[in-house]
């Protein structure tokens, strides 16, 4: 199952605590080594970036997998102020919406986005997680 061994960092940003979960389990089974941080919502994630790129802009995730409704600071809001402070100027990380929405003008608006990579409908399962990061190995 695991077709990849190198080290990969994923920071989930979703405000379903049950969802993170099951999500960390399903990365955690899809590949083998994984280091996942999960935020509850898109300030708290800005915030722990904005951390990162202080200390060691190296230490950013390879990927984001982020979620559109959520409270205090929603998907959208979290792409404008990732933008606004440039938190990854070398484009290390690559950020893909993870949403329940079916609706073609959030899936369009995810599209819009240059920093977005895709949008996965949820739930997420191992075989979508595969492809996700299959996609982008360099390997």
């Amino acid at each position: 199952m695991n077709f990849n061994s190198r080290s990969v960092s994923v920071l989930l940003v979703d405000d379903d605590e049950i969802n993170n979960f099951i999500s960390i389990k399903l990365i955690k089974k899809a590949l083998l080594n994984t280091e996942i941080m999960a935020c509850l919502n898109g300030k708290f994630a800005i915030d722990q970036l904005v951390e990162i790129q202080k200390t060691d802009p190296s230490k950013l995730p390879d990927y984001i997998l982020l979620d559109i409704n959520m409270p205090i600071m929603n998907g959208w809001e979290f792409l404008d102020e990732y933008n606004r402070l440039n938190i990854d100027p070398l484009g290390k990380c690559r950020i893909y919406i993870i949403s329940s929405s079916v609706f073609s003008n959030d899936i369009n608006k995810a599209r819009s986005y240059p920093l977005v990579k895709d949008f996965v409908s949820k739930p997420l399962n191992v075989e979508k997680i595969i492809e996700l990061f299959k996609v982008e190995d360099p390997a």
